[in-house]
């Protein structure tokens, strides 16, 4: 027997006793006879419990547990101290309001307490991410209880936007090894995938195909779980502030290649990660005195400059190099400047190599 089947039964024996008490009261007033409107009665409450148990029982039970299940945990935790404070705040207060006169007396106390947990559970996991920052200093001090919280925070989740899917190079990280934990995919950024994919523009269309492919691929890896959550922020019809507000709530990192969705997350205290970023900082780093092969491809801006690129896409610009167009030739590296796209080096043909 089910757990649902047994709640069903104990409701409908529940009210077909209500029924009863209730129909032997109205025979009474009514001067009805007691045997037959009670039977009535009885009948009528043991339909009515069937019915409605389900609904004052198993499914708020799992709309409790659905909930429960998708809320983060830092705000789960959070939560539960507002429900601790609230209870704290509401007996302060159920006392003083108890000494009202006849009804109000009875009913304040459990209005006041309810208003004040609701207040109370909501502000605290609202702001759990403040909650937390608030009390940063005191867990900071404690190693142990820092380590004992850290199973209630999010850093091993990663929220990712749009133009870190459609980029393509999340896929191939992700099968390296260097990304730990789980992405988080919501629900509004694969609404915005889905429509730029459906787009009239050829480009953008295709970029959104591919952004739905790599999605695809993602899902199919196992070392690093791919989610698509639900999470949403009311009232903001704004991808990027929706990712930054929700970043803030669950207190996770956002990987992003927009630019201006990395500087409004950085200035509103989200940790950003930046894909662009992360391939300037592991590209190779030559220093002045080095020689290495490099094919010249096109002409320089100065007078008999070469310029010629590296696996990685870093510009080398070779003085006296216009001449060995469309060769590979050694190069020694004379110095670099550092850009927002990255290196740039700068180099001259290596004569001693090149008579060799």
């Amino acid at each position: 027997m089910s757990f649902e089947f047994a709640l069903r039964l104990g409701g409908m024996m529940l009210f077909t006793l209500l029924g009863a008490l209730l129909g032997v009261d109205l025979s009474e007033s009514l001067n009805l006879p007691p045997d037959a409107t009670g039977l009535v009665f009885s009948m009528m409450g043991a339909i009515v419990g069937l019915i409605i148990t389900p609904w004052i029982t198993t499914y708020p039970a799992q709309s409790a547990r659905r909930i429960i299940t998708q809320m983060p945990a830092e705000s789960l935790v959070t939560s539960m101290f507002g429900l601790i404070f609230g209870m704290a705040v509401s007996a302060m207060f159920a006392w003083p309001l108890s000494l009202l006169p006849d009804l109000l007396g009875q009913i304040l106390p459990t209005i006041a307490a309810a208003i004040i947990v609701y207040i109370s559970v909501t502000i605290f996991s609202l702001r759990a991410h403040d909650v937390f920052s608030l009390f940063g200093g005191i867990i900071n001090a404690r190693p142990d209880i820092m380590h004992r919280m850290s199973s209630f925070e999010s850093s091993d989740e990663v929220l990712i936007d749009t133009s870190v899917i459609i980029d393509g190079r999340i896929k191939d990280i992700s099968t390296t090894g260097f990304i730990r934990g789980t992405l988080l995919v919501p629900r509004f950024v694969l609404n915005e995938l889905q429509h730029v994919a459906d787009s009239a523009d050829m480009l953008r269309r295709n970029r959104g195909k591919r952004g739905l492919e790599i999605l695809s691929e993602l899902q199919q890896l196992t070392n690093v779980p791919l989610s698509i959550i639900d999470d949403d922020i009311e009232d903001v019809h704004e991808v990027d502030e929706k990712l930054v507000l929700l970043a803030q709530q669950r207190g996770t990192p956002v990987m992003t290649n927009d630019y201006n969705l990395n500087r409004v997350a950085e200035l509103q205290g989200v940790t950003v990660l930046n894909i662009n970023e992360l391939a300037n900082a592991v590209k190779a780093v030559y220093l002045p005195g080095e020689t290495i092969d490099v094919h010249i491809v096109m002409e320089g801006r100065e007078s008999d400059q070469g310029v010629a690129y590296l696996e990685d896409g870093t510009m080398v610009v070779v003085e006296g190099g216009q001449r060995y167009m469309d060769r590979t030739i050694p190069v020694l590296i004379t110095r670099y400047i550092v850009t927002n796209a990255g290196r740039m080096y700068f180099a001259q043909p290596s004569e001693s190599l090149l008579r060799k």
